[in-house]
C-alpha cells in the first residue's frame, strides 16, 4: 500500500469535486430562487439583508457539497482501484 494519497484515489477526489461543483450549482441555484420567491422585503435594507442570507446559505452549501462529492470521489478511487481504504 502506497499511504494514504493513491493516484486512484486523488483522480476520484478531482472527479468527485467536478460532480459536486456541478450538483452545488444545480442545488444552490434551486434554494436561491425557491428562497428569492418568499422574499416580503418592504424596504430596501430588508431587501439587501435577505440577499445577504441568500448568499450566506450558498457559501455554507458550497462549503458542505464540494467536499463531500470529493471524498466519496476519494473513496470510490481508491476502492474501485483496489487500493482499499
Amino acid at each position: 500500500m502506497e499511504g494514504l494519497f493513491s493516484p486512484a484515489g486523488l483522480l476520484g477526489a478531482l472527479i468527485g469535486a467536478a460532480v459536486g461543483w456541478v450538483d452545488y450549482r444545480i442545488v444552490s441555484g434551486l434554494v436561491a430562487g425557491k428562497l428569492r420567491q418568499t422574499d416580503r422585503s418592504t424596504t430596501e435594507a430588508e431587501r439587501q439583508d435577505y440577499e445577504r442570507r441568500i448568499v450566506l446559505a450558498q457559501r455554507i452549501l458550497m462549503v458542505v457539497i464540494v467536499p463531500v462529492f470529493a471524498g466519496l470521489g476519494y473513496w470510490l478511487g481508491r476502492s474501485l482501484s483496489g487500493w482499499g481504504i
